[in-house]
Order: structure tokens, then sequence, then C-alpha cells
């Protein structure tokens, strides 16, 4: 279930609360998560891959990475307009409520329905308030009552941490997108791409805590060859949520970098580290563009 919450953490920032405690992660080195630049005669904009939510006290900050807050004048994250809870959560129910849809358990094949009621009953969801929510969104609900229980926050997150930190040296925060248009992602997906959705996360709902310290590991480590294997083994179940989710907001975003390089300055790009990993991620495709991509760390 881990890896699909990889796909809609941002929007998770939201329904995520801590809990109880789950086990901690081994021991391991010193993060180094990766960071890149693109730059030209009078520009420069660092990207540096996220994970939206961390346990409180992980340290991922590195001397390069202070390096690159510091001399960037500003911070462009995936979405900046989450800080307003009131109007994220009337976002969300505008889309994801519908009328007349067929129970929750109805839309998913008969050997994954007692997996799914396992999983609303641990995220303390019953079937008629959940009836109500469109297929994407009983995902997303279900992938949100898992983070209770691993102790993780997006207020531990790398984007708070960021956003506070240009906050307080009055460095101007902006989004790629919006709540509404990221969350229109999904609700724009075919009910058949929700279904599959949904029904995947029965099958990844085995051991939550391995998979969570498993991501961490992959990224506090910058194996980005790690992060692309494990996108890729996941988007081959789904390819209608691999062409909205990933390819197409890739593209986006390497057209948004190209537009900004015209711009004299420095920027600091922090977006989730699955679309900077891999054949299709923002780096491989500003790459085929021609244009000077230099790993920093």
């Amino acid at each position: 279930m881990l890896k699909k919450m990889r796909w809609v953490l941002p929007a998770l920032s939201l329904l995520a609360a801590c809990a109880s405690a789950s086990p901690p992660p081994p021991k391991a080195p010193p993060a180094r998560p990766a960071l890149w630049k693109v730059s030209d005669a009078d520009t420069t904009i660092y990207l540096f891959g996220t994970i939206h939510v961390l346990r409180k006290g992980y340290q991922w900050r590195t001397p390069a990475i202070n390096k690159a807050v510091q001399r960037s004048r500003e911070l462009v994250l995936e979405v900046n307009d989450l800080q307003d809870k009131d109007a994220t959560a009337k976002t969300f129910l505008k889309l994801a409520i519908s009328p007349g849809l067929p129970p929750v358990l109805d839309r998913v094949p008969a050997d994954k329905r007692a997996g799914l009621q396992a999983l609303m009953e641990k995220a303390g969801m019953s079937g008629p308030a959940l009836n109500q929510f469109e297929s994407w969104a009983v995902a997303v609900t279900l992938a949100s009552g898992l983070l209770k229980d691993l102790d993780v926050s997006p207020d531990y997150g790398v984007e708070k941490q960021l956003q506070a930190t240009f906050a307080k040296s009055k460095k101007p925060v902006s989004g790629l997108e919006t709540t509404e248009l990221q969350l229109g992602l999904f609700d724009k997906l075919p009910e058949s791409a929700q279904r599959t959705f949904l029904s995947s996360m029965v099958d990844d709902s085995v051991d939550p805590a391995k998979e969570f310290n498993d991501m961490v590991s992959a990224w506090s480590k910058g194996d980005d060859t790690a992060i692309a294997a494990s996108f890729d083994d996941e988007f081959k179940r789904a390819p209608e949520l691999a062409q909205s989710l990933l390819y197409n907001r890739n593209a986006n975003w390497t057209a948004w970098v190209e537009k900004r390089l015209q711009k004299p300055g420095t920027v600091f790009v922090a977006v989730g580290a699955g679309h900077l990993a891999g054949p299709d991620s923002v780096v491989a495709l500003l790459t085929k563009e021609k244009l000077k991509v230099e790993r920093v760390q």
C-alpha cells in the first residue's frame, strides 16, 4: 500500500495524522538524498526529490542541500496551497462524492473483498460512509488511515520543513500545481482505472512499516535506480494511472523548467522523488533536451 501512497501523498496531507507508534527503522548511515541542478549562464534550478511524510526528527539535510537552499531565492513545490485545511477538505469532498455509486465492496473482484473489508476496518471507516465516495477517493482515504499506524506525518515531511526555512528567510514559495488540479487527476480517471487503484491497495497491505522503511532507505541513499524500479513495477499494472499521475506531469514540469531557465536567478524545486528517477523522469527528459543537468549529491 505504501507504494500506492507515494502517488497520493500530497493529497493526503489533509487526511494524515499521527497515532500509535510503528517499529522504528533500522539504523542507517547519514542520509544523502539525490539533488540535481539544471543551469545555464544566468540561471540555476536545483531539483530535489522528496518524501512527503516522515517520522519526527528524521535528519535528511546535508551540507550540499543547505548550500543549495541558501543560494536559492525562491522555493517551488508540487503543491503550495495545503495550508488551508478547510479549503482542502472542501475541494476533496467536492470531487470525491457522487450520488448513486455501488457499494465499495462491489467495486473490487470477489477475491479482494475480504481484504478490502479488513482495510476499511483498520482505517476505522464503515461501508456506508465510504459508499458515497468515488473509487479513487476511497483508495486515498484508506491510505490515509494507514498513516496512523506508521507514526509519520506531512508535518515532518521535506516540503513542510523547506516551507518553514524559506518563510523564515522571507523568500517566496509557490507551487507547480494546485490541490484541486492534483485531486482532479484522480477524479478524471476512468472508473476502470480507479477500481484497479482500489483493488491494488489490498495487494500491497501486508507489511506497510517495512515498505515505508524500504522506501525511505532508498531515498535517503539517493538510490534513484531503486526508486525508479519500484515505480516502474507498480505502474506496469496500472498504465492509465502512470500516464496521468507520472508521465504527463513529468512532461509538464520539464516544460516549466525549460521556460524558467529563460529568467535569471536561482530556484529550489522540490517534488516527489519518483518524478526525478528513471527513463521518463524530469531529469531524463531535461537531459534529452540537451540541457546541462548535473548531479550535485
